[in-house]
This record gives C-alpha cells, structure tokens and sequence, in this order.
C-alpha cells in the first residue's frame, strides 16, 4: 500500500464523489461532514475531485437549501443540484419502498454531469441509496468503476436487508467494491457481492489532546466539576433519553458531576421536560447546535464521552473522542466493539439499559484513565490513515 504506488495510477484521475448530504462553504451546514473530512488527505491522490451532493427543492424553506450552493476549494467542485424526493426522516416507514422509486435524484445527477461536461475516472458512493443506486446507473452508461461505503446504521442496513428492494439490490451487486464501516456486517453484504471490505470511519487533526482547563475556560464551563459530553442528532435512536435518566443515578452517587448533550432536533423540547421533571437541570444541559470548530475543544473539555445510541454503524464520534484522549462509554451496537478492544479505550454498555449505563458512567468517572495511551491507539483511525486504505482500494480497479 505504499503512496507511490497509489500515486501512479490516481494522480492524473478524476473522482466522483455521490453523497446525500456534504457540508456547505463556510460549514454552517455539516450534514455529510464525515465525507468531506476524509477526501482532506484524499485530495492529494487525484487531480481533481467533484462531488454531487443533491438537495431537495424547497423554495428556500428549508436551511440546506438556503445555505448549500456549487463552491470549489482547492482541486475539489462541490455542486448542489436541486432535485425531487422524499427525505428518509419522512414517516412513516411503509413509505420506504415508495420513498425509492419516487425519488428524481438519480435523473438529477446524470442532467448536471451532461450540463457541466464532468469527465471522471472512478465514482465512490456515500450510503447505499440513493448514492450507490445512482453510481449503479452511471457505471451502465459511463463504464466506469464504483465503490460504495455503506454507512448506515445498523437499524437502517437491517431495514434495507429486510425490505429487499430491487434497486438497493442492485445498487450492492454493481458495486466493484463494497466498503463497510464495520466487520459485523460484512457477511450479510457479501451475500450480494464478494468483493465486500470492513473499513472504518476516522477523525481529522482537529481532534488531537488539548489542555483541558484552558478548553473549559473557552467555553465558560465550571473548572473544578467532572465533566461528561455528548452529542448527536436529538433524534429516539441516538438514545438520550437514558442517558439523562442514567443522570438520575449518577447524581446520587456523585453531586460533582456534569453532562452535556450537543445537537437539535425534533426531541430537543421532550428532552429537557425529562431534565426538569426529574430535577437534574443543575447537572445536566442541553446545549444545542456544536459548530465544528468547537466540537474538539467540547471534547477536550470533557473527562469522558458518551454515546448511548440504540443503533450506529460506527460512530465517527467515537473516533474523535478517541483522537483527544477521552474515553468513549457508549452502547454495544455496530461496530464499536471492534474500536473499543480493551477497557483501557473505554466501557460498552447495553443499549437502551439506564442501569448498565449509570454503573458504567460512575466506574468511568472514578477511574484514571491514561489519556496518552487512548490517543495513541487512536492514530490508526486518523483519515490520513483511512484515506490510504481507500485509495487502495481504487488502485484496484484503474
């Protein structure tokens, strides 16, 4: 896997980049953030990337639509073509096999590829539909290799199992390549294509060990208190619910205590009824949208993070926290048992157990952990490191 050798066959290409969502200019928008962190190291195998992030026509109601339009930066053309579907947030999930058929992205891209003449040499899909779907019909017209990371949660990867749709079908069986973000699930998507590989998500150089009293400092946070963070879309699967119930507890034991959860959405007002009904609003905060910039200095102002999720596919979260030598506790789902190999990095729980959660939440807190050691094991998954074991992948079929 030696860079020169990948260097010789992706330096004068072009890549495709298909994703649902990537974030805008100036990152007020960061949905797809993860796609665009790891085309950062990427961008120096390729002569040029271009990327198609298609978005639905609301008329400027909704913000993605508003913030999101075409920009370059560096040797990378992001474009925001507008286009007809249904968002998977819709309920309810008896839609989900109309939700594919009716959906005009796939038409929506191929009409901008022939507009702006876009010549390309490999196409990598983000998420199985509608971007695998779309890199599917590509290869029959263009004839041009694809690769599909599979990042679903493993709620959304079961569903799409279950559902057996034809186009997701075919969206797998075209791919020359597969990538899954974790191991568990290689099995059940190399029943559709043997050439399947487990390849996690990682974290920029943002995410490094940074002085912890001076982050607290920043962000106007008690110095003297034990500090547990979190974030994630304020949605039932990200399971904050236990977490703040879990509070409960740990309260008890520990009045030095404090949580906060970073994110919006459509949970935010039930949430914080729950904070004040059971009279934890004095240790536990909603805190609300985290821009990106001041995701790692939450991280190093935290003495351990937490994810409580009920399903993942894994966590990019994780891998941050990880980078700023924070412990991770969060729930056994996806692949983070395969992350989280030791205790040394961090504690598993079982999802959707607020008792399992507070007992592990208060042996976290008591414990000293070797912030160091956890940093270092995480360098592996820095996206410098999976960007090489991606472009190997490409080298493969150029």
């Amino acid at each position: 896997m030696a860079s020169h050798i990948i260097n010789s066959k992706t330096a004068d290409k072009t890549l495709l980049v298909l994703s649902p969502d990537f974030p805008n200019e100036d990152n007020q928008y960061i949905g797809g953030s993860f796609v665009k962190n790891q085309l950062e190291p990427m961008k120096k195998y390729f002569k040029k990337i271009v990327v198609i992030a298609p978005k639905l026509f609301s008329g400027g109601v909704l913000s993605v639509d508003k913030l999101c339009q075409d920009y370059s930066y560096d040797n990378v053309a992001v474009y925001y073509p507008y286009s007809v579907f249904y968002p998977r947030c819709l309920p309810p999930k008896s839609l989900n096999g109309h939700k594919v058929v009716l959906d005009s992205r796939a038409h929506t891209v191929e009409r901008l590829i022939r507009k702006e003449n876009i010549d390309f040499d490999i196409i990598h899909a983000h998420f199985t539909w509608p971007s695998a779907y779309i890199a599917a019909k590509l290869k029959e017209n263009y004839e041009i290799p694809t690769v599909v990371t599979v990042h679903e949660d493993s709620g959304w990867l079961l569903e799409e199992l279950k559902d057996g749709h034809p186009r997701i079908q075919f969206a797998w069986e075209s791919a020359d390549a597969l990538i899954r973000v974790n191991k568990k699930d290689i099995p059940k998507l190399r029943t559709y294509n043997g050439r399947t590989y487990a390849i996690p998500n990682g974290y920029s150089p943002n995410f490094q060990p940074k002085d912890k009293l001076r982050c607290r400092k920043e962000l106007n946070l008690p110095q003297d208190k034990k500090t547990i963070f979190s974030i994630g879309s304020l949605i039932e699967r990200k399971g904050f619910n236990f977490l703040i119930a879990a509070m409960e507890e740990v309260n008890e034991h520990n009045k030095n205590v404090m949580c906060y959860i970073g994110g919006s959405g459509p949970l935010k007002d039930t949430l914080q009824r729950q904070i004040q009904d059971l009279q934890l609003a004095d240790c536990v905060k909603l805190v609300g949208y985290v821009p990106g910039g001041l995701l790692p200095v939450w991280m190093n102002a935290s003495d351990l993070f937490v994810l409580p999720s009920l399903n993942e596919g894994n966590p990019t979260v994780m891998f941050e926290c990880l980078g700023c030598g924070k412990p991770f506790v969060g729930t056994d789902v996806g692949g983070v048992r395969e992350i989280i190999t030791s205790d040394d990095y961090g504690l598993l729980v079982r999802p959707g157990s607020v008792q399992d959660l507070a007992e592990n939440l208060l042996i976290a807190l008591d414990r000293d952990w070797d912030n160091e050691k956890i940093a270092s094991y995480a360098q592996q998954y820095s996206w410098e490191n999976i960007a090489k074991k991606v472009v190997w992948i490409y080298n493969e079929f150029l």
